[in-house]
C-alpha cells in the first residue's frame, strides 16, 4: 500500500512498538489540539463560541496549562465563566429550577473541547489502521509485532472494527489483537504478582537488583494498561 498522507501518520505511532499506538496516536493528537487552541485559534470566534459551551476535562486543563501560555488559558477561562454564570448560575425564571441548573451543570462537566476534537482525530486515523490491516501485509505484520494495547483502547478497537472492518477480514484482526493482549496482561499480571511477593522476608533485597526493574515499573505500567494513562506522562 503506497504512502500517503493518511498512512504516514499512522506507521509514525506503530513503528516504536512500544506501549499502546493507540495511546501514542492520542497524545499526537491531544498535543496539536492543545497547541492550535492556545495559538492565534483561541481568538477565532467558532473556537471561542465552542470552548466557552463545552469546557474543558481535567485532564486537559492539566496540558493547557503546560503550553506556558497562561494568558490565552486565562482569556477562555474567562468567557468560559461569564457563559457558565449566565446560563447556569445567575439565571432566573420558569425554566431556571434548581433540577434543571443541576442538569446543565452536569452536561458541562461531562464535555470537553478537547475531548471532542482528539476522539474525531482518533477516530479517522483508526479508519485507516483498519484499512492498512487489510490492504497491506507489512502494516499487518507491524500490527502483530506491538507490545501492547491499553484496555479502554483495546474495547475501542473492537467495537470499531465491528463497523468499519469488512466481516471476513475482521476474525483476523480481532486474534491478532487478543493474542498481543494475552500475552502482555499474563507478563504483566506475572510482574504485578513478583512485586508483592518481593516483600516476602525470604525475597528480601531481590526487588532492587537490576534484573527486576520490570517488576519495580510494574505498578505504574499496570495503571497505564487499565486506564490508559498514567503517572509516567509529562
Amino acid at each position: 500500500m503506497r504512502e500517503s498522507i493518511l498512512t504516514i501518520p499512522v506507521n509514525e505511532v506503530f513503528e516504536p512498538r512500544e506501549g499502546c499506538p493507540i495511546c501514542r496516536m492520542r497524545d499526537t493528537v491531544e498535543q496539536h489540539i492543545c497547541e492550535y487552541i492556545m495559538g492565534a485559534a483561541m481568538m477565532e470566534p467558532d473556537v471561542r463560541m465552542e470552548t466557552n459551551k463545552l469546557g474543558f476535562c481535567h485532564t486537559h486543563f492539566e496540558q493547557l496549562l503546560k503550553q506556558n501560555n497562561r494568558l490565552s488559558l486565562a482569556l477562555m477561562l474567562n468567557s468560559h465563566l461569564e457563559e457558565v454564570r449566565a446560563d447556569i448560575i445567575d439565571k432566573k425564571g420558569l425554566f431556571a429550577s434548581k433540577d434543571t441548573k443541576a442538569k446543565k451543570a452536569a452536561e458541562i462537566s461531562d464535555t470537553c473541547f478537547v475531548c471532542s476534537k482528539v476522539q474525531w482525530g482518533i477516530d479517522h486515523m483508526t479508519d485507516t489502521v483498519f484499512t492498512m490491516f487489510v490492504k497491506d501485509g507489512k502494516f499487518k505484520n507491524l500490527f502483530k509485532s506491538q507490545e501492547y494495547f491499553c484496555l479502554p483502547h483495546y474495547q475501542y478497537l473492537i467495537q470499531q472494527s465491528a463497523v468499519k472492518m469488512p466481516k471476513n477480514e475482521r476474525p483476523e484482526f480481532l486474534k491478532a489483537l487478543d493474542e498481543i493482549m494475552q500475552e502482555y496482561a499474563k507478563k504483566l499480571n506475572s510482574d504485578v504478582n513478583d512485586f508483592c511477593n518481593s516483600f516476602d522476608y525470604r525475597n528480601a533485597g531481590k526487588l532492587h537488583s537490576a534484573e527486576m526493574e520490570h517488576v519495580r515499573s510494574s505498578i505504574e505500567r499496570a495503571i497505564i494498561f487499565l486506564t490508559s494513562r498514567g503517572k509516567t506522562e509529562d
